[in-house]
């Protein structure tokens, strides 16, 4: 991992995780993947090792990540999903070249092409995307009740009334939040 950069905020899905790679987006946004080789690392971390990345690929990287995040965001509210977002994610996830491979732990693994390229990855993204925006998996859309964040993400909770993208950032800024205008409230009576 290459030091001097925001840490990856890291979750269970794919798609979400994503774009979570811009952060705080009303708020002071933080880019998660700010160069080409830090989209080498996030995708490493996340079992997409590519070999090298382009400036020209972190645009499309980019792209995909803000279609994501719109599609997902409709999904979330029930509003029409944008035709734009719809486009490229179905771009992404044609282009891309990758298998699903069985391990033996009984895990499913992608295997990227032959010649790993950011373009296979990120398919890879785009079709986890399709399955969650659809409604092929277990759990709904939401949106983080952080007014400066608003990130989609996957609930798979057993109620379906998870609150935060994040307990350890949102979760836990909004009530260190409330607690402080509570203790402010207490000590001006």
């Amino acid at each position: 991992m290459r030091t001097g950069f925001p840490d990856f905020r890291l979750g269970s899905v794919l798609a979400t995780s994503f774009t979570g790679t811009l952060s705080e987006r009303f708020g002071n946004a933080v880019e998660r993947i700010p160069t080409p080789h830090r989209l080498v690392d996030w995708l490493a971390v996340n079992g997409l090792a590519v070999d090298s990345c382009t400036t020209a690929q972190l645009e499309l990287a980019r792209e995909l990540r803000e279609s994501i995040h719109a599609a997902a965001t409709a999904a979330a509210i029930q509003d029409a999903l944008p035709a734009s977002a719809v486009q490229v994610i179905n771009d992404r996830s044609a282009q891309g070249r990758a298998a699903a491979i069985l391990t033996p732990e009984g895990k499913r693994r992608w295997q990227l092409g032959s010649a790993s390229c950011v373009e296979d990855a990120l398919g890879v993204i785009a079709a986890d995307a399709i399955s969650i925006i659809a409604g092929e998996r277990d759990g709904k859309l939401a949106l983080c009740a952080s007014p400066s964040c608003r990130a989609a993400f996957f609930d798979t909770s057993q109620s379906r009334t998870r609150k935060w993208c994040d307990m350890n950032t949102c979760g836990n800024r909004q009530k260190k939040a409330r607690f402080n205008a509570s203790q402010r409230r207490r000590s001006a009576e």
